[in-house]
């Protein structure tokens, strides 16, 4: 059985940094791309940074220049570090798996509170 483990979320200052990790547990093939979504209370989840298995990223433009998604293929895990965070970058991040087969593998959320 695959599972998703997140890390590395929790409170920062404005302008501060942290570091998500996704450990995907179990074996996980095919994989067509790896990412992180984010959703805010009372909005609709949205895609934060996409990895392709040939490291082509995409980004929302609101994170584009302060947020960096890399990926470990021989660990299955997948990373992103959040640079000069914001008070908006608020919300509880989903890591999130997809793949040619077998469809879309979702981590539990790891909850993200900039504020200071």
């Amino acid at each position: 059985q695959v599972q998703l483990v997140e890390s590395g979320g929790g409170l920062v200052q404005p302008g501060g940094s942290l570091r998500l990790s996704c450990a995907a547990s179990g074996s996980i093939f095919n994989i067509a791309a790896m990412g992180w979504y984010r959703q805010a209370p009372g909005k609709q989840r949205e895609l934060v940074a996409g990895i392709t298995s040939s490291r082509r990223t995409n980004y929302a433009d609101s994170v584009k220049g302060r947020f960096t998604i890399s990926r470990d293929n021989a660990k299955n895990t997948v990373y992103l570090q959040m640079n000069s965070l914001k008070p908006e970058d608020t919300a509880v991040y989903y890591c999130n798996i997809e793949t040619w087969i077998k469809g879309d593998y979702w981590g539990q959320g790891t909850q993200v509170t900039v504020s200071s």
